[in-house]
């Protein structure tokens, strides 16, 4: 069973899994679906039709504009914005106001584990991979590989994570994760992980 506060805006037409609780001032528009164990922080969006999966965290103020889909077990901090318009103007080229017919929304797309630190901007159309981390401020303007570690305006890859969250260091030709020894292997600049942790 979900949970809504009072003060929360869910649509009737936004499909909400078991256990997902929508918290003080937050909206959840039409169509969007989240997943089971999922949390939307206080005054935080989540668009029309936006795709979230299973034991993923939204933080306060968030926006997240459609058409993101989000994966399983997704941090989204605080304040962070998941931007849909490629080229955005609030008139058309003869001074009329634009509707939302008169622009196609891109989105972007965050692989399963991976994290947003608070007021990151990550400009769609692009894809976040799995596990990666973007630091708090950056501002992703490209594809990020899976367990990289990014910061930056615009934002670049610093280094690598593990699933842990912590920044990997190089041991005997593997990236290997201090708090939980797990070891990964750099294959053409991207990461994965090492066999020998199956």
């Amino acid at each position: 069973m979900s949970f809504i506060a009072p003060t929360a805006d869910v649509s009737e037409q936004a499909v909400l899994g078991d256990g997902t609780k929508i918290w003080h001032l937050a909206q959840v528009r039409e169509e969007a679906v989240l997943g089971a164990n999922c949390i939307v922080g206080r005054g935080a969006y989540v668009g029309t039709g936006v795709k979230i999966g299973d034991n993923t965290k939204i933080q306060n103020y968030a926006l997240v504009y459609e058409p993101a889909v989000l994966g399983n077990g997704v941090f989204i901090g605080p304040a962070v914005v998941l931007t849909n318009d490629t080229y955005p103007r609030a008139v058309s080229p003869d001074g009329s106001l634009k509707s939302a017919h008169d622009w196609v929304p891109v989105g972007v797309t965050i692989e399963d584990g991976a994290s947003i630190g608070a007021r990151a901007v990550c400009i769609a159309p692009l894809t976040i991979g799995r596990w990666s981390t973007i630091a708090a401020g950056s501002v992703v303007t490209k594809d990020v590989q899976a367990f990289a570690l990014m910061a930056g305006v615009p934002a670049r890859r610093l280094g690598w994570v593990g699933k842990a969250g912590f920044p990997l260091k190089a041991e005997g030709g593997f990236w290997v994760c201090p708090e939980t020894g797990a070891k990964y292997v750099e294959d053409s600049n991207s990461l994965k992980e090492a066999e020998e942790n199956s």
